[in-house]
Parts: C-alpha cells; sequence; structure tokens
C-alpha cells in the first residue's frame, strides 16, 4: 500500500494530531516546524511525544515531514529578514530532529530582485550555518512554481544549492506536482520526460517526497495556486499516473489540497480505491 498523508494542524497535540491521521485513514503526515506565518512555536511535552510515537509505531507511519514557515526567505538580500530566516532554519532543523522527524521541507525563497545567482548564494549560506552534518532528519529543497523572483522553479536551481552546499548528502528534494506543472514542467502530457530531466540534472535518487496537489492555475502559468485532487488542470489520471510512475511509487505522498479534514479523508480514500481497482485490472 502505498504512503498517502497530508498536511495536519498540531494546535491540539502530537498525539491527537496522530489519532486524527488514523482516523482520516492516512498513514504519515506533514506538519509545520512552527507558525506558518509567524515565529512562534510549540514542542511537545515528553508524555504527549512519547505517546505520539507509540501511535506512529502500532501503526506502521511512513516518513514524517515538517515544513518550514512561510516567513523564511534565505535568498533574501535584506538583513533582518536574512537573519530571521537563518535562525529558523537552524533552530527548526535542530528541534526536527530531536523529535525523529524524517524530513524537513522549504521554499528555497525569492531573490527580491539581487538575482538569481546572489539568491542562491545566501541560500547555500543560511544552509551552511544550520547544516552540521550529524543530523538524521534530510532537508529538502521544494521545487517551486517560479513566481515573482522565486527561485527554485528550475532543476538546475536546486541543484546549484546542492551542489555548493558544505552538506550536500543531507540536502534532498520534495516534488510538488502543483509547482511544477505551474514551473512549465508538463506532466500532463510527458510525464517520463520530466521525470528524466529531473534525473539527469538532480538525480531521482534525491527525491524523498511527492506534495500531490492539483492546480488552479493552466500549464506554465507560474503561480502558486493548489487545487482539489481532479478539480484542476492537471487532472485525477495524471495524478494517479504520477503515483503508480515506477520512479516514484516507493514515495510518500502528502496532500496539501484546499480541503477539511473530512475533505482530506475523502481524497486518500478516493486514491486509494482508484489505484487498487487500477492495479487490479
Amino acid at each position: 500500500m502505498q504512503i498517502i498523508g497530508t498536511h495536519m494542524s498540531i494546535a491540539k497535540g502530537w498525539d491527537k494530531t496522530a489519532e486524527n491521521v488514523v482516523r482520516m485513514g492516512a498513514d504519515t503526515m506533514q506538519v509545520f516546524s512552527r507558525n506558518p506565518r509567524g515565529s512562534g512555536y510549540r514542542d511537545p511535552k515528553d508524555t504527549e511525544r512519547e505517546l505520539f510515537q507509540k501511535i506512529r509505531r502500532e501503526h506502521g507511519f511512513g516518513p514524517l515531514l515538517a515544513h518550514a514557515p512561510y516567513t523564511m526567505n534565505l535568498a533574501s538580500a535584506q538583513e533582518k529578514v536574512y537573519e530571521f530566516a537563518c535562525t529558523v532554519i537552524r533552530e527548526d532543523l535542530a528541534r526536527m530532529d530531536a523529535l525523529g522527524m524524517e524530513n524537513l521541507v522549504f521554499h528555497p525563497g525569492s531573490h527580491t530582485g539581487i538575482g538569481v545567482e546572489a539568491g542562491i548564494r545566501n541560500i547555500i549560506a543560511g544552509l551552511d550555518q544550520a547544516v552540521t552534518g550529524q543530523e538524521k532528519t534530510m532537508v529538502l529543497l521544494e521545487t517551486m512554481s517560479g513566481k515573482g523572483t522565486e527561485i527554485g522553479a528550475r532543476f538546475e536551481e536546486l541543484k546549484a544549492i546542492r551542489d555548493g552546499a558544505a552538506h550536500p548528502e543531507k540536502i534532498g528534494v520534495c516534488l510538488d506536482t502543483c509547482h511544477i506543472y505551474s514551473a512549465g514542467y508538463d506532466i500532463v502530457n510527458d510525464l517520463d520526460g520530466v521525470l528524466e530531466e529531473f534525473d539527469r540534472v538532480l538525480g531521482l535518487s534525491l527525491l524523498r517526497a511527492v506534495h500531490l496537489n492539483d492546480s488552479m492555475t493552466p500549464y506554465a502559468s507560474r503561480k502558486d495556486r493548489h487545487a482539489a485532487i481532479g478539480k484542476g488542470t492537471i487532472g485525477l489520471e495524471v495524478l494517479l499516473r504520477v503515483m503508480e510512475h515506477p520512479a516514484l511509487k516507493h514515495l510518500p505522498f502528502y496532500l496539501e489540497t484546499p480541503n477539511d479534514d473530512q475533505g482530506h479523508a475523502d481524497e486518500i480514500h478516493m486514491l486509494r480505491e482508484m489505484l487498487k481497482s487500477r492495479k487490479e485490472n
């Protein structure tokens, strides 16, 4: 059975969140490493952490994914913004490692006018002050849509970040289906070609997770607008092919679709049933 999870809030506690994951029919989850629009964070108490880990073991959760806040911009040339981003990635990587999270994903950032190369240099420096090389948690660069001055819409940009880092062995990639389609990688008509290009530039072995999202906007729109599964311009059939692809099917898939918990539970059930039916036929 494929590993399917969704983005969860830990506002009611890590243990309660794990219980909700089980009720939804998911077998993994993504959470924010701290407030996605601010700077505050909440770590579990010892009893809460122990119960969370117990539920996780008993139900065979797949790899867990933490998502860094949207306010973190490691590509920025503004001193205060950059210092905040460096603090966040350093603190959150240490915290997620202590919590046993397998992966921490972040949006590489926006260069806001200084240029892609300068932005990439800032990202590398920010990673180098955070990643010691001793962590068990992997840091994942997310593929982006390329809106504005956003870095990470081209595979070559992610490669430049990883290649320049002091500990590239601790850096992987999270592929977002909505983002790469919006960035101009045509997974609808040429999924094999896109994955071949990814493998040529970065290497498929670096893929650790997939954000499974449909897109509200057309191909190559360079906009980041997620749609519910089968309700956007990518479509259900293509997303099923993504999940079934030999190069991807072993990975955990995380839904970031605009739904509530029941909507995500319905999506997970639908995906599992359709994958099962296609396999039987």
